[in-house]
């Protein structure tokens, strides 16, 4: 245990580092700042300024859903770079083999969850087919911006500039 003198205390680094984590890991559960403080014996204005420590954004939280990409491991580590929340993308092959591996009523559940998942995103962005996005748009019933890469149906692997994708990432962010 890593103890830090500081005058006349006696400080637990790992103390420290425990508390904070509840305190992140109760605030993710979706707890107030007023409850984690209360469950936790703090202050709510701690708690505050510990998130407002570490925050790297502010605001609206971001989806990309895309398939079938060619690029897909650059186009992966650009958007975890640009701090995107939830990003899901695929290879035809992949997509086939996820298909593949599940009954029908394990792909419809699936594919459920994943909707019921995406939804929860105040801005998603689709990488796909002209009727892909539609689809998406119509299922999502919110602001979907959809980012074609050809006409449906699409039945291999399509580059996609990274550029012009973090460029509308970083439009919407803003």
């Amino acid at each position: 245990m890593e103890m830090i003198r500081l005058g006349e205390k006696i400080i637990s680094r790992r103390k420290i580092d425990q508390t904070v984590g509840k305190i992140l890991s109760l605030r993710s559960s979706g707890l107030s700042q007023t409850e984690v403080a209360s469950r936790l014996s703090l202050d709510r204005a701690f708690v505050c300024r510990l998130e407002n420590l570490g925050e790297i954004r502010k605001g609206r939280r971001l989806a990309v859903i895309g398939f079938p990409i060619l690029n897909k491991k650059e186009i992966q580590e650009a958007l975890e770079r640009e701090g995107v929340d939830l990003i899901f993308l695929m290879s035809e092959q992949e997509r086939w083999e996820y298909i593949k591996q599940k009954s029908g009523v394990d792909l419809f559940d699936s594919i459920m969850e994943m909707i019921s998942k995406a939804h929860s995103f105040d801005q998603v962005i689709i990488i796909g087919s002209n009727q892909r996005i539609k689809i998406f748009e119509a299922v999502l019933d919110k602001e979907v911006v959809g980012f074609e890469i050809g006409e449906s149906p699409i039945k291999e692997d399509k580059y996609v500039e990274t550029e012009k994708i973090m460029e509308l990432v970083r439009a919407i962010k803003k």
